[in-house]
């Protein structure tokens, strides 16, 4: 285990070094500069600002100041929000994310394992035809239009919950459902295929001559196999939730870690959409190290490979 994880870390750094790289270099290729946005900005003033930033030295090394700052865990100033670094910015937002990914995860975890769980239950009858309709009809509405249609339906019709904002408890109703529901569309069609496949196992059937109940045979001994592909479908999952929340972040007007992301990325903010690119980067790489870990607990019969 120990052997694995340290050669996961190498590739980790292997992974984040060319991504900051090709990052780094992609964002200078833009069109404009960071202050090409600034109205009645004297050339005098762009270049004191220019120098300050160290945007007046050479790329490469510019590429080599950020790489040393990066190594010490500096990920520099941002450009747009005076007296602010990176790393302020992120440990600021990150909560907000954070707390929506997990909301939205626990949502796709119990509505997508339930759905699925039907589902394979009694194969072709109508437990298993509607919520794999519902799982189809998750799939298909992404996430710009299922979150606009919630506000419609229970914020401006049925006055119900808040469509703005993350202040109270309920304003974190509309946005978990609208980024779980689409990850519990996935959760239900991989827990389907996964336990249909798992009920002509020998183990299941030895199980069902030794006389136990149906039902304790298919939940007790075949979910927990049943659930790898979930359980592998769960690092980039999460990952994708936390890092991906930027559009419901900006239809509910939360203020995470997404909105700064696309903004910078408006204002050619190279500090910040560097910051956040490695920061996301690192992210998915954690959550598939331990998604690859619980696959092992939940069948040793599998090495860590």
């Amino acid at each position: 285990m120990l052997t694995f994880v340290l050669r996961r870390f190498l590739e980790a750094i292997l992974v984040l070094w060319l991504i900051v790289t090709a990052t780094f270099f992609m964002v200078r290729l833009v069109p404009g500069g960071p202050f090409d946005g600034e109205k009645d900005i004297p050339e005098v003033t762009r270049q004191q600002l220019e120098a300050y930033y160290g945007l007046d030295k050479p790329l490469p090394v510019q590429y080599l100041n950020y790489l040393g700052n990066l190594v010490q865990g500096d990920l520099g100033t941002t450009f747009k929000y005076q007296g602010w670094t990176v790393n302020e910015i992120i440990a600021r937002k990150l909560p907000v994310s954070f707390e929506l990914g997990a909301l939205a995860m626990g949502i796709a975890l119990v509505i997508g394992i339930g759905a699925g769980v039907l589902a394979a239950w009694r194969p072709g009858t109508t437990t298993d035809t509607a919520p794999m309709s519902l799982a189809m009809l998750g799939i298909c509405l992404p996430t710009f239009v299922l979150g606009p249609l919630l506000i419609l339906v229970f914020g401006l019709k049925l006055h119900l919950v808040n469509v703005m904002g993350w202040n109270l408890p309920q304003d974190r109703i509309l946005p978990a459902l609208t980024l779980g529901l689409f990850y519990a569309a996935y959760v239900a069609r991989l827990t389907r295929a996964s336990m249909l496949e798992i009920r002509r196992e020998d183990y299941m059937r030895t199980a069902r001559a030794k006389g136990l109940p149906e039902a304790r045979v298919y939940l007790l001994h075949g979910l927990r196999n049943g659930l790898s592909p979930v359980v592998s479908y769960l690092g980039p999952a999460l990952a994708g939730l936390i890092s991906g929340s930027f559009v419901v972040e900006t239809i509910f007007n939360i203020p995470g870690l997404g909105r700064f992301f696309v903004q910078a990325a408006l204002d050619n903010d190279y500090t910040m959409v560097l910051g956040c690119v490695l920061f996301y980067a690192a992210l998915i790489i954690v959550f598939n190290l331990i998604s690859d870990i619980l696959l092992v607990w939940l069948n040793p019969r599998r090495k860590l490979s």
